[in-house]
């Protein structure tokens, strides 16, 4: 038996699962690691906490599988992507703690440019309009606060990756060996790299003021890119995507027009629009969703969410309404529908399809009737909301009707949130049989590299379907709720 690695590097934790050629789990393991939030608006993670814990899945699934190394053929990793963190390249010392994806602390820099231009100034270019969730804006932040972190990396002394290039760094024997890559699918998301040329901008990087020696070599996301030196000596690492772009390939939406949301941390849905570059003029991000080899990169249109899964997370750690995520379900079923409120999770501004950091979190709608049970169905009730206005702007931007709807991630086992999903969307709601499927797409593209898998149409005779929910409400009442989101979401703006 032969078996690939894949490294799920998230938000919340890290995880490593080994799969087999049928795309079955032979065994997985997780390690969540801090959540640092030194003032408001700041998120940081360690990198060393994370590199260590990474070393430690790798080490637990390993036993765990019972499997001998020499039958492990390739490592593929999966991200967190714009999470910036620099290191030194002499010492793999980082300098400071990574820049989360939420953290909104770039929010006058990217004010200042859109000053000079406005928001969609760099979209032609990038596909993305300036916003405080890119890696670009981050990277100026720690140089302007540490005019000497400046200099030295004008004197070779750092590197910047997001959480993919750093894994890789280390995993290749740091500064002895360590190859210094990304790929198309994680620099398309640091507001750095030209969509068509696949390289750098160099306008951009003096707007910015980022040097270009500090970036990683651009690459594709599955190649052999080296061999990992620890843990796993010897073991070609030969994917890389980042980790919504990894999930669109593990749901083997390799045609354009097939799209699939992952329910985690945040919301993510992405659309596959083939070799064609769309341009969004409904508030998405057109970005790159993988390239095999030297095939022609593949596009897609993003709509991103900031808050689904973590607001399930801050009823538990915050308002402590719940003891454990799993509880927030039947805590929701004990009321018949919201009681009239609507919960807007803006803590980190808003994303698509507005794209406002000025917004904060809302509950509007507020009576003496509303109980702990309606604030657990107006948190997951947002989720839904939230994607509806994303999926709205994608038909829109592509021309294309959604007629299903594949979901991954955490949220997906809620029973409750996928019926809703599919009352509000007003279209069936598809969970596949395997639904680690960001894990499964780092591991596709990492196996494709080295011929573990043969090509796609392999790859989608592992997918199945699992359940499908379908939509039962009336329209009236969807109409109604709808309008009552649309004018919570306004009641969140310009509280910053």
């Amino acid at each position: 038996m032969q078996y690939v690695v894949a490294l799920d590097q998230g938000t919340t934790s890290t995880r490593c699962i080994i799969f087999n050629q049928s795309a079955k789990i032979i065994s997985i393991d997780q390690m969540e690691h801090r959540q640092i939030y030194p003032q408001p608006g700041w998120v940081e993670h360690d990198a060393l906490e994370i590199w260590n814990n990474t070393q430690e899945v790798l080490y637990n699934a390993i036993n765990k599988a019972r499997i001998d190394i020499k039958e492990i053929v390739s490592i593929g990793i999966t991200n967190q992507r714009e999470t910036t963190v620099l290191w030194n390249p002499k010492t793999g010392q980082p300098y400071g703690h990574a820049i989360v994806w939420q953290d909104t602390r770039t929010s006058n820099i990217c004010n200042e440019l859109i000053k000079h231009g406005g928001q969609d100034r760099l979209r032609e270019k990038t596909g993305l309009p300036i916003a405080t969730y890119f890696s670009g804006p981050k990277i100026k932040w720690l140089f302007d606060n540490n005019p000497e972190l400046l200099s030295k990396a004008n004197n070779g002394e750092v590197l910047f990756g997001n959480m993919d290039t750093w894994l890789i760094w280390n995993l290749t024997g740091k500064s002895e060996s360590g190859i210094h890559v990304t790929d198309v699918s994680n620099a398309s998301r640091t507001l750095l790299m030209n969509l068509n040329t696949l390289q750098w901008d160099e306008d951009i990087l003096e707007l910015l003021n980022i040097p270009i020696n500090i970036l990683p070599e651009i690459r594709s996301s599955s190649e052999i890119y080296g061999k990992s030196r620890v843990p796993l000596v010897g073991i070609p690492i030969s994917g890389d995507l980042g980790d919504q772009q990894a999930a669109l390939f593990g749901q083997t939406c390799f045609e354009p027009g097939e799209a699939k949301n992952t329910y985690g941390t945040g919301c993510f849905m992405l659309l596959n629009t083939g070799t064609k570059i769309v341009p969004s003029n409904y508030g998405l991000l057109t970005t790159l969703g993988y390239k095999i080899g030297s095939q022609a990169p593949v596009y897609c249109l993003e709509g991103s969410i900031a808050i689904t899964g973590a607001l399930v997370q801050w009823l538990r750690d915050n308002l402590q309404l719940i003891s454990k995520s799993s509880e927030v379900e039947d805590l929701a079923k004990s009321v018949e529908d919201n009681g009239g409120i609507y919960f807007v999770p803006a803590f980190s501004g808003l994303f698509a399809p507005y794209w406002r950091s000025d917004a904060r979190g809302v509950i509007v709608g507020m009576t003496r009737f509303i109980n702990r049970g309606h604030f657990a169905r107006a948190a997951l009730e947002a989720t839904a909301y939230q994607t509806r206005e994303v999926l709205d702007a994608m038909e829109k931007d592509s021309g294309i009707k959604l007629k299903s709807l594949k979901v991954d991630g955490g949220m997906v086992f809620n029973e409750m949130l996928m019926q809703f999903q599919s009352d509000i969307i007003n279209v069936p709601v598809i969970r596949p049989k395997i639904t680690e499927t960001t894990a499964l797409g780092a591991a596709y593209a990492s196996g494709l590299a080295v011929g573990f898998w043969q090509n796609p149409t392999q790859l989608k005779r592992n997918w199945a379907v699992d359940k499908i929910w379908n939509p039962a409400m009336d329209n009236l009442v969807r109409d109604k709720l709808i309008s009552g989101w649309k004018k919570a979401v306004e009641r969140s703006f310009n509280w910053q």
